[in-house]
């Protein structure tokens, strides 16, 4: 089984955001991985809140997914730096590739 953690940006464009998060998962899951992200998470929690519940979701990853615009996001940038601190894979996603098919995973 291979866990894989999504990241990218969530604030701004939150509806949109979170669709891609869903998306990625979607094709994610149907290649067998096991995914765990912050899009579903409930509204109201603190920032330190939220990266302490992202930060054990990636430590019970294999891999971390970096959705496109994640260098914009603080906490993804944060999460792209922890993910790398700890020695998890981490895959770049580019817009309009098709992950199921294995090629959006460019490392």
């Amino acid at each position: 089984m291979i866990a894989t953690y999504i990241a990218g940006p969530i604030s701004g464009n939150v509806e949109a955001n979170k669709l891609a998060f869903f998306s990625a998962a979607e094709e994610l899951a149907v290649i067998g991985r096991v995914v765990l992200h912050s899009a579903g998470l409930p509204v109201g929690l603190t920032e330190p809140q939220y990266m302490d519940i992202c930060y054990a979701m990636i430590r019970a990853c294999n891999e971390i997914v970096m959705l496109p615009g994640w260098r914009k996001s603080a906490g993804a940038t944060a999460e792209y730096y922890y993910a790398k601190k700890i020695g998890i894979k981490i895959v770049f996603v580019s817009t309009g590739i098709d992950i199921a098919r294995g090629t959006a995973l460019v490392c």
